[in-house]
């Protein structure tokens, strides 16, 4: 009887730690809205044409270095153009205010992230601040859409004038 008492209490410490595992990994995911810890910091907002699949949580980083997070995202209705918020963390406050944020794309099939390009300016970012230089994200599905259209009309441009040369006696 005493072995099975011992196995019972290894299974559910065993189960225990997989849930506090698996609620560890969802909190750390982009988009659960969910921050533990972590220093605080301070939010500037980009305006974008397309975020693209951008998404709350995303990273926002200067170099290939992680300073900070999309903290939301919104639309306004009078330039129809996307809001951004972005909240960099404290120790990054020396970033040029005239530096340039840009949607990219972690590998061929990784998800969106911000990257900013540092400016030449004295003066720094600080909370409140807009980035005036911006690069919407590059969605696939328009840049195919756009080469196949291309294709199409280079077929059809090819196409006409051997007709034309054929009913010619």
């Amino acid at each position: 009887m005493r072995p099975n008492r011992a196995l019972e209490i290894g299974t559910g410490l065993f189960v225990l730690l997989g849930f506090a595992a698996l609620f560890f990994l969802t909190t750390q995911l982009p988009g659960s809205g969910i921050k533990v810890g972590g220093p605080a910091g301070y939010a500037v907002s980009a305006r974008f044409d397309n975020v693209g699949d951008l998404k709350p949580g995303s990273p926002v980083t200067l170099a290939g270095v992680r300073i900070g997070r999309v903290a939301g995202i919104a639309f306004d209705p009078t330039d129809f153009k996307a809001v951004v918020t972005l909240e960099i963390e404290n120790q990054y406050n020396q970033i040029p205010d005239d530096s340039d944020a840009s949607i990219q794309t972690a590998g061929l099939l990784g998800g969106k992230y911000v990257g900013i390009g540092p400016g030449g300016s004295e003066t720094h970012l600080h909370a409140g601040s807009t980035i005036e230089f911006t690069q919407s994200a590059i969605v696939l599905e328009s840049l195919v859409n756009k080469f196949f259209a291309n294709f199409a009309s280079g077929r059809e441009s090819n196409k006409a004038p051997q007709e034309s040369e054929a009913g010619t006696p």
